[in-house]
């Protein structure tokens, strides 16, 4: 079976070898989740400091290594460091398993923050190496999709297992290792060079007006977003309305983020130059249902607006992010722009409680208010600048 790239074709080995890359990028900090709670237990000796270490250190390592294999990514094998990324991966993940002592878990989840942060860059990287056009945007939006699956997936299966042996909740960490198999099957199918009349190849090098507007949209839009994770068990603990309600709408909110991506094409068929306004809009809303209903139905109904928004959001970011370099740099473009999601991971909770601390509120509806403040404004910025390149879509996207 032989599968359109829009400059070719690909055996369908090689499109799921580079969605099995895709899916494995959800996972760092996943296993953990399910038993931060029991850490104490597990671990009595241990530190609240070296708990919060477990969680935050493969997200600060993750940073620089995407930057690092963006830049190397220009010059080296970008097979070379996708193989080095996915084993360092595994072998951390084997490491996670069989480890006896805090210590050993907290260096095993940081060293697999370094393989993550080689393969992130790359997952999409691909992508945009073997499809062109309108098929690179609905390939993007499957690998956004898959992504989202993947996390809702290995969400439930490390909260099951968990229950079993907390060591069994590191299984998660060996998906890598079928990725590394899967992926070898790259060697034997190069991509076909980008057309010559593509887009990529305006450019002679990054733009970097594009790329630090396309890097700060991103960064706001995943932080918008973000308080969906952090704040929601908090805000249904407050209603009464169960903890394990309240896991179910956040499985929810990654399924909408997913859902766009099946469909990007047909979105922006519809809407246009509208579409990131329309999406930032619908965030908008979702977080505005949040704010200010203490119904579970509406409460979900809002998670699933805020997820579906940002959905659309995500994937149009970095296929721009592919246009705004020639061919040979897409990869490092992308990794900058890639970065913002994990900072934004990071600097989430510090920005909330300083505004929170700021405006002297222990509510736990102000997270959601503030960003619904925030979503707001980039529905109207989106909107006022529809027809610029990193804010709106052009006829390229919705007239071929």
């Amino acid at each position: 079976m032989k599968i359109n790239t829009g400059k070719g074709t690909i055996s369908l080995i090689t499109l799921i070898a580079i969605w099995s890359v895709s899916a494995v990028t959800s996972l760092p900090g996943l296993a953990v989740s399910p038993i931060l709670g029991d850490m104490n237990n597990i671990f009595p000796k241990a530190s609240d400091l070296e708990i919060q270490m477990l969680t935050s250190l493969p997200s600060l390592l993750i940073i620089p290594f995407v930057l690092l294999a963006g830049h190397l990514s220009t010059g080296r094998s970008k097979l070379a460091i996708l193989y080095e990324g996915l084993a360092i991966f595994t072998l951390c993940g084997v490491a996670c398993l069989l480890a006896k002592s805090m210590t050993a878990l907290i260096i095993a989840s940081s060293i697999l923050g370094i393989g993550a942060g080689m393969i992130i860059p790359l997952s999409t990287g691909l992508v945009v190496d073997y499809f062109t056009g309108n098929v690179r945007v609905q390939q993007l939006g499957y690998s956004s999709a898959i992504n989202n699956l993947t996390l809702v997936a290995a969400t439930a299966l490390t909260g099951y297992v968990a229950d079993i042996n907390w060591h069994l909740s590191f299984l998660v960490y060996l998906l890598p290792g079928v990725s590394l198999i899967l992926s070898l099957a790259l060697r034997r199918e190069t991509p076909t060079p980008e057309p010559k009349h593509s887009d990529q190849y305006k450019q002679t090098t990054i733009n970097r007006r594009h790329l630090w507007v396309l890097t700060a949209f991103y960064f706001v839009a995943t932080y918008i977003t973000l308080v969906i994770t952090f704040d929601t068990a908090f805000l249904f603990e407050k209603y009464h309305i169960s903890q394990h309600l309240a896991g179910i709408s956040i499985s929810l909110f990654f399924l909408a983020i997913m859902l766009p991506g099946l469909f990007l094409n047909r979105i922006i068929a519809v809407t246009r130059s509208y579409t990131n306004a329309l999406s930032a809009m619908v965030m908008t809303v979702g977080l505005l249902l949040l704010s200010i209903s203490k119904s579970p139905i509406l409460l979900i109904s809002g998670v699933i607006l805020t997820g579906l928004g940002y959905g659309v959001i995500q994937p149009l970011i970095y296929d721009k992010a592919a246009i705004i370099a020639p061919p040979k740099l897409a990869t490092k473009a992308l990794s900058v722009v890639m970065a913002a999601n994990y900072t934004a991971i990071i600097l989430c909770p510090f920005i909330i409680n300083a505004a929170r601390r700021l405006f002297a509120s222990h509510s736990e509806q102000f997270g959601f208010i503030l960003n619904a403040s925030v979503a707001a404004v980039v529905t109207l910025i989106a909107f006022i600048g529809r027809r610029d390149f990193a804010l709106g879509l052009d006829k390229s996207y919705y007239e071929k």
